[in-house]
């Protein structure tokens, strides 16, 4: 879901590298000594996800683990996918420098907004947290898909069909991203509960 350069236009260019530089502060500001080890763990499984490419039909798309990252990290999943973002681009030319902010927000701002919005369900009942689960990991891929198509359909009309390609595309990566999702969620609460620790007061700062 990586747009490359020389794609977009000057205008979305801007207002998503201005949102980014936002939505990061805000993410570093909610980063504290306990939850450093956290957030870079969640970068590393960002970074590694989005190597691991399936193929689909003449193409591929591939994981990202942008809902799990929502649900755990808050809004420190800015900083998070950024610099696993800056890495992919300087070692493996995915994307690119110019293009760093907006391929950031296209999928940073649909994992905190799935975390904010979704993570409360986690702690009532088990098929509350299991459809909790599920949705944050569809939806983070599904509203990063429209958001990566709406920058390709405002940067030039041309590319509207490209775009409906790209969200279609990756249909079938948003059902895995739920069941990967929900699989790791049920695991890190029996092995690692203290992660998704709803009294932890650094948990809920991230979330605020």
């Amino acid at each position: 879901m990586h747009i490359s350069e020389g794609v977009l236009s000057g205008p979305v260019l801007l207002g998503s590298g201005a949102a980014t530089i936002i939505g990061t502060a805000i993410g570093l500001r909610k980063v504290n000594h306990e939850r450093l080890m956290t957030v870079a763990l969640l970068a590393s499984a960002f970074f590694v996800a989005s190597l691991i490419h399936i193929p689909l039909g003449p193409g591929s798309v591939h994981l990202l683990l942008t809902g799990l990252t929502g649900l755990i990290l808050g809004w420190s999943a800015f900083p998070a996918i950024l610099v696993a973002l800056l890495l992919q681009a300087l070692f493996f030319q995915y994307g690119g420098l110019l293009v760093l902010g907006t391929n950031t927000f296209n999928m940073a701002a649909p994992a905190v907004a799935c975390g904010l919005i979704l993570r409360p369900w986690l702690k009532r009942t088990k098929s509350s947290r299991t459809t909790a689960t599920f949705l944050a990991g569809f939806c983070s891929i599904f509203f990063s898909a429209l958001l990566t198509a709406l920058s390709l359909r405002l940067s030039d009309t041309g590319l509207s069909q490209a775009a409906k390609i790209l969200v279609l595309s990756h249909l079938p990566i948003m059902l895995i991203e739920g069941g990967i999702t929900l699989f790791i969620v049920e695991f890190l609460l029996r092995v690692q509960p203290d992660i998704l620790d709803f009294n932890s007061p650094a948990n809920t700062n991230d979330l605020s």
